[in-house]
Formats: structure tokens, C-alpha cells, sequence
């Protein structure tokens, strides 16, 4: 399951704070692993920083309880724009290291 959440720019240090929290715990956003991406860098919102979470639902309950006041599910057209450029950026960077060690 992929899920995206949105949070003004100048709440991301409160967002960065909840997913840093305990990375060693049993179930944590360090462990499920994460990506943070601003509006202005993928076409969307200035204003606004992304979060792309890959996951089970079980840990998207955990996830969606954790951001509940600080970020906001995006609708489904926005969480597939950053899905589509956060998978093309990966799929670019294992291109460029294919032909480095090719």
C-alpha cells in the first residue's frame, strides 16, 4: 500500500520530529523507511512537503494515527502525482548505476 500525506513547509520540522522518533522501535517510520519530498521539486505545491510511505496496512494504521494534526492524507490524484515522480527518480538512479557498474 503507498500512502501520501501533505504538511505545510513550515510544519516539517514537527513532521520530521515524529518520523525520527524512536527509529529502534518494533514498529517505526525508520524501519518502514520513507521518503520527504518538497511541492516545488515534483510540480506541486510550493508551499507544501510530501510524504511517500510504502507499506502494509497495518502499519498505515500506525502511520495515519502517528500524523493525525500535523499532516493530511492527499487526495488520490495528488498521491499519485508524488508516487510517479518519486518511482521515476528511483527507477532514473538505478538506471545511473547500471551504467556505472554495468
Amino acid at each position: 500500500m503507498k500512502l501520501v500525506f501533505e504538511v505545510p513547509l513550515k510544519d516539517k520540522a514537527k513532521l520530521l520530529a515524529i518520523l525520527e522518533a524512536d527509529p529502534y522501535g518494533e514498529v517505526s517510520f525508520s524501519r518502514n523507511g520513507y521518503k520527504i519530498k518538497e511541492g516545488s521539486v515534483i510540480g506541486l505545491d510550493k508551499g507544501k512537503a510530501y510524504l511517500y510511505i510504502s507499506c502494509s496496512e497495518e502499519f498505515a494504521k500506525f502511520a495515519r494515527a502517528k500524523l493525525s494534526g500535523i499532516a493530511a492524507e492527499c487526495s488520490p490524484e495528488v498521491s499519485s502525482a508524488v508516487a510517479k515522480a518519486i518511482e521515476e527518480e528511483e527507477n532514473n538512479a538505478e538506471v545511473g548505476f547500471g551504467s556505472i557498474f554495468g
